[in-house]
């Protein structure tokens, strides 16, 4: 099993996305890149990843290369910080790290986008490679060159727009997974569908047995078609000065609830309660039917993402949503669905309209 998407700047081909069912090809990868056998790799993962996987894929770059590093901190959005960037900078400078060296980010998204981010100003910019271990970073975070940390809890809020050299790809670390991580997954996923192809929602709920039993066919071509989504729109928008912001799609209000959780919640379960409320406001706007939101609500229930939450005060959501980043002026720049399949960009909703959506996911 192997296929290759390439992601072009509308032009050239950037890089491309390699979906294979092990490690074994990545060193003839990073040879085509023109990356010499001399040069020195770190491999950045984290306290849950490291054990599983960072001694194997070390062991497949050392056929091609003698300097290897593997960097290891913390698992958890905790350390996704500017502190822990800090810790990566020294170990590459005491290590005399250059331009020329490749940084490696292997893991879920907080390694991806802060390997990324640190590749992205360490040496005003050196190459990295992600090697995406959670199926959310394999068909979100590691494609489209968003990188950043969090900074006082706001997600997200330093970062960079830099591109990979290459985004690679085994599917079978998938079965690895805990049960929670193929659910958090699964709201990223549902998100293509609702904002770009319809056909796409209807096969994933045609598909749901075949997904949760991790059917290698069914999880290739769902992956694939999910990264052709996003690398579609990233490749018309690659800054987000416009569609690029479809992507958003649940992320608004999921942002302040997983910040609010104090990110005890995964980023999967808050996109979809945001997707609920969003659905909600677009049926409230006339847009989509009562029997679409049933429809998407369905969805979200087949692959146990969250619907509605307790413990949550509608009022602070409703101000953390003004801290986001997505904010334009004093509007919040939110994405409504016109139809499954269909979203688009509204920056009119008032706040009460905006508390009864966060109002409905959260039992008010």
């Amino acid at each position: 099993m192997s296929k290759s998407i390439p992601v072009t700047d509308g032009t050239n081909v950037i890089y491309t996305i390699e979906l294979t069912n092990d490690f074994k090809d990545l060193c003839k990868k990073l040879s085509r890149l023109g990356i010499d056998s001399d040069r020195k790799l770190c491999i950045v993962t984290d306290s849950n990843v490291a054990p599983l996987y960072a001694e194997e894929v070390k062991k497949q770059l050392s056929t091609s290369f003698s300097n290897i590093f593997v960097h290891i901190f913390p698992a958890g959005e905790a350390s996704k910080n500017t502190d822990t960037v800090g810790t990566l900078y020294q170990f590459l400078i005491e290590n005399h790290f250059d331009r020329k060296d490749i940084l490696l980010a292997l893991g879920g998204g907080v390694v991806g986008d802060l390997t990324g981010f640190t590749a992205a100003t360490y040496l005003r910019g050196i190459d990295f490679i992600q090697i995406p271990t959670t199926l959310l970073s394999q068909v979100d975070s590691s494609i489209g060159g968003k990188t950043g940390v969090d900074f006082m809890q706001y997600k997200n809020m330093v970062g960079a727009f830099y591109q990979p050299k290459l985004v690679y790809m085994n599917l079978s670390v998938l079965h690895s997974l805990p049960r929670k991580q193929i659910v958090s997954g699964m709201g990223e996923i549902i998100k293509h569908g609702l904002i770009k192809d319809a056909a796409y929602f209807e096969w994933l709920i045609a598909h749901e047995k075949d997904i949760w039993a991790l059917d290698p066919q069914i999880l290739e071509e769902m992956i694939y078609i999910s990264c052709n989504i996003k690398r579609d729109v990233v490749e018309r928008d690659p800054k987000e000065q416009g569609e690029r912001a479809l992507l958003n799609l649940g992320h608004t209000i999921g942002h302040s609830i997983e910040k609010l959780s104090d990110f005890t919640l995964y980023h999967g379960e808050c996109v979809g309660l945001g997707i609920v409320a969003a659905s909600y406001l677009s049926m409230q706007l006339g847009h989509i039917s009562a029997e679409d939101f049933a429809r998407i609500k369905n969805a979200l229930s087949l692959f146990e993402l969250p619907l509605q939450i307790d413990g949550f005060d509608a009022r602070e959501v409703l101000l953390a949503t003004k801290s986001d980043k997505k904010m334009v002026g004093n509007q919040v720049k939110f994405i409504l669905l016109k139809e499954i399949g269909n979203a688009y960009i509204y920056r009119e909703l008032s706040d009460e309209q905006i508390l009864d959506g966060i109002r409905y996911v959260c039992h008010e």
